[in-house]
């Protein structure tokens, strides 16, 4: 059950910002209006600054610890996300299922991928865990792993269905699901306050945070013949393509495709203060407009966050809204405990040894029995406009 007001923040061990209960707001409900208003809203005081004039369709700057919207614009206007659904994906689907696991990646996996969408390079028949896949769906956009994390959710379909049920259930009222991967479908769209939603409910799981900071890993993590690195695409956590880091910047998801235009939710850390800010579309031309519009409004929301009023709150997050303890926002800095490739053998072994036993105790047989192959057929996929693109744009 979603309730205002927003929680208040302490530093915890090992980088993690406890959230507690934070006193009550007056006024709330009118602040929280104003998110509904066009144009950019912001309450002018004589000790504040004004937010920066970027050139963005909407966008919102929002401090993490005590929920409050600092400053926005067109918060809840409905725009197509890109590849920032993919923050949605990751709330939802993440908590099911072990980061160390092992999963074939098979050819049914990879069908229904639409032409243009970014991949990581998943390869077919190679083991991967599912720390791998994650990697693949942060750092690179990959509908490939994508996808084949949805089919370990129990389909394409059902894994939509999922996302719009967590949507609702963090009180997201604008978005629209349609594609699991953020890809342009007829239909589909969201906000920058719901994708704010969805960016703050992945921090409070570590597995999200540690992903969504991660610059470069290699794939598989383990190595071999088959591996290679990657690096992040946000190029405000890396620093590319004419772009320099943002100092603390703890990262998150952004995206492109071509009727979304660029699209970023970005979280950064500064003396004891995390703000949240997404930025969608920003109309000058600039190939790294997302970025720059992105830079200056984080650094308008540091200077001014101490004593701006509140145009709007965040709902508190009620238990299960968010992993196992969605009370947290978390700033991990230790890895993901790699598996050794022995450990990689041995899961792939038992799985293999369990599977040849049910396949004994159900055909009655005596002696070794082969395992038939997978099925190849194509699940059914939801379709995009043409000429739509999916990733960083060149």
């Amino acid at each position: 059950m979603l309730a205002v007001p927003g929680p208040a923040a302490a530093d915890g061990p090992h980088g993690v910002d406890d959230l507690r209960p934070g006193a009550h707001v007056a006024d709330q409900g009118d602040a929280n209006s104003r998110l509904d208003g066009r144009g950019v809203q912001f309450l002018p005081r004589r000790d504040v600054p004004e937010p920066p004039d970027v050139t963005a369709l909407s966008w919102m700057v929002t401090d993490m610890a005590s929920g409050k919207v600092l400053a926005a614009k067109d918060a809840h206007r409905p725009l197509p996300p890109a590849s920032t659904l993919k923050a949605l994906f990751a709330v939802t689907v993440l908590p099911r299922f072990s980061q160390e696991k092992v999963h074939t990646v098979s050819l049914r996996d990879l069908a229904g991928i639409e032409a243009g969408s970014s991949l990581a390079g998943l390869k077919e028949d190679l083991p991967y865990r599912v720390a791998d896949l994650w990697h693949g769906v942060f750092l690179r956009s990959g509908s490939d792993a994508v996808h084949t994390l949805a089919g370990m959710n129990g389909g394409w379909d059902k894994t939509i269905d999922d996302m719009q049920a967590t949507a609702r259930r963090l009180g997201a009222r604008d978005t629209t699901v349609e594609s699991a991967d953020g890809f342009d479908t007829p239909g589909q769209f969201s906000s920058a306050y719901d994708l704010t939603l969805f960016g703050r409910a992945g921090l409070t799981d570590p597995d999200f945070a540690y992903f969504a900071s991660t610059k470069q890993a290699e794939l598989p993590e383990d190595g071999g013949p088959d591996a290679f690195g990657i690096q992040n695409t946000n190029r405000l956590l890396v620093g590319s393509h004419g772009v320099r880091p943002y100092n603390g910047l703890i990262g998150v998801k952004n995206g492109y495709t071509t009727h979304a235009g660029n699209t970023l939710i970005a979280a950064a850390r500064r003396d004891g203060r995390t703000l949240l800010v997404t930025v969608m579309n920003p109309q000058s031309g600039s190939r790294n407009a997302v970025y720059e519009e992105t830079r200056s409004l984080l650094d308008w929301g540091f200077e001014a966050a101490p004593r701006a009023a509140a145009v709007g709150m965040l709902p508190v997050m009620a238990p299960g809204d968010s992993g196992d303890e969605p009370q947290r926002v978390v700033h991990r800095s230790q890895p993901v405990t790699p598996l050794h490739r022995a450990a990689v053998a041995a899961q792939t072994d038992a799985d293999a040894h369990a599977r040849y036993q049910w396949f004994l105790y159900a055909a009655g047989a005596v002696g070794v029995i082969a395992l038939a192959g997978l099925g190849t057929g194509l699940w059914w996929r939801r379709r995009k406009p043409a000429g739509s693109r999916d990733g960083e744009p060149d």
